[in-house]
């Protein structure tokens, strides 16, 4: 919903790191040169390519493919491969370490120590290909990982699932990507503690060895830091490839900060909205305006105001999960705890709207409760992804207690206390505000939550 207001611009926040001036001389000789001098602001990225076993022989191809993500995107790009870079001192100086393809024991204990008090203090891991064949004796750096490589096929086609369609790594793929790589087995599936971003189909290709699930990109914040891991990256087309470099490039985005996901791990859902037109069986479109069905699988508002809401059954405790887009300043929302009605202004009437809207006074803007709370505007400010970027919603209702995270970031906690609503009426909704405003929606899933006492 919106009402008339004062213009506002906010400014974009982001979450990098205080860096050194990118023009400042190199700690290390050791660190090859960096890329032209930038603002101080746009970020620094380290790429360590050291191996005590096997190989690559796309390492090379690797680093260029990184430093020219640097420079299209506006951020400083140095690599090494002497493990003497791993100090305090210089770890500092980074927004995210790649370690690219490192195979075996390549830190000392002495230089393990100062890259656990870099994540500690907030720094980005990307773990890329063999990444997962390192450090096999170090417990910390297997958690950040994820998981330990155990074995691989031959080099060959495979459909990867996207599971995660709002990550900036995998919003660009398409739902089942093919390529060809080589694709490695794990020790351990990283599902409940890593936030599963792509997953391959075992039955698209000889040699998994998973059991039908069988991670294969995942992220998650770990003891202070975030970290990214891909399978991808063995061969050298790898990094020629668009589609992989927009993955690659997604992935350093987030472990630096300057794009937000939702990472933490996410088990137990089901999908009332999974993109195809079978999902919209459920939802019915109350009110003027509609949606659209993308050949993507996301919807997309048209006209209004009306809601398209899910018919099929009522919930009074469960957690939503959905991803949403805007373009400009546009406005919409979700609703919920409302009965059913082929009457959107019952929604306003008797349920609570999660607003979505760049611009508007607290209460009224993305985050909110609708005309009832602000979101904590510098947790959300943190956490908002802007215009023309993917956004992840989680609003938990648990009987009349609603709260809500914005990319994994908790933004609003509000309790019911109007007798004459009641958000154990359970319903939900997608609104379409109107002409001027475009809003989208991909993955709407639930979970069902213990039931709450009245």
């Amino acid at each position: 919903m919106r009402t008339t207001r004062p213009r506002t611009t906010r400014p974009r926040t982001t979450r990098l790191l205080t860096t050194a001036a990118v023009g400042t001389a190199l700690l290390l000789g050791c660190v090859t040169g960096p890329a032209a001098a930038r603002p101080a602001d746009s970020g620094r990225v380290l790429v360590f390519s050291k191996t005590a076993g096997f190989r690559h022989d796309s390492i090379p191809d690797g680093i260029a493919a990184v430093r020219q993500l640097g420079d299209t995107d506006g951020f400083t790009v140095d690599a090494t491969e002497d493990a003497g870079a791993f100090t305090a001192r210089n770890l500092r100086r980074y927004d995210a370490v790649v370690f690219l393809s490192t195979t075996g024991d390549v830190l000392n204990p002495a230089q393990q120590r100062a890259f656990e008090g870099y994540i500690h203090q907030g720094g980005g891991y990307v773990g890329v290909h063999a990444a997962a064949d390192t450090e096999y004796d170090w417990p910390f750096y297997g958690g950040l990982a994820g998981a330990w490589f155990d074995s691989h096929p031959a080099i060959q086609p495979a459909t990867v699932v996207v599971e995660d369609r709002a990550h900036p790594s995998t919003a660009h793929l398409p739902a089942r990507w093919e390529r060809t790589d080589e694709w490695y087995n794990y020790r351990s599936d990283p599902r409940a503690r890593a936030h599963v971003l792509a997953s391959l189909d075992e039955s698209t290709y000889s040699g998994g060895t998973m059991n039908g699930d069988h991670p294969i990109a995942w992220c998650q914040e770990y003891q202070g830091g975030r970290a990214f891991y891909t399978g991808g990256g063995h061969t050298k087309e790898s990094y020629a490839d668009p589609a992989f470099r927009a993955h690659l490039l997604g992935g350093l985005r987030w472990a630096t900060g300057t794009a937000q996901a939702d990472c933490r791990p996410e088990n137990g859902y089901h999908p009332l909205f999974d993109g195809t037109t079978t999902s919209l069986e459920n939802w019915r479109q109350a009110g003027p305006g509609s949606f659209t069905l993308a050949d993507d699988g996301t919807l997309t508002s048209t006209g209004g105001m009306g809601l398209l809401w899910y018919a099929a059954s009522g919930l009074s405790s469960y957690s939503l999960k959905l991803d949403w887009k805007v373009t400009g300043d546009s406005n919409s929302g979700v609703f919920v705890g409302f009965p059913p009605s082929d009457d959107p202004w019952s929604a306003v009437d008797n349920g609570y709207e999660i607003q979505i809207d760049a611009t508007d006074v607290p209460e009224k803007t993305t985050g909110a409760v609708y005309g009832f709370q602000s979101a904590d505007l510098a947790a959300r400010d943190r956490a908002l992804n802007p215009p023309g970027e993917w956004n992840t919603y989680e609003i938990r209702v648990e009987g009349e207690h609603l709260r809500v995270w914005l990319n994994g970031i908790p933004v609003n906690d509000f309790t019911n206390t109007d007798p004459a609503r009641s958000l154990r009426d359970g319903h939900i909704g997608l609104q379409n505000h109107g002409a001027d405003d475009q809003v989208s929606f991909r993955d709407v899933r639930i979970k069902e939550l213990p039931a709450q006492g009245r």
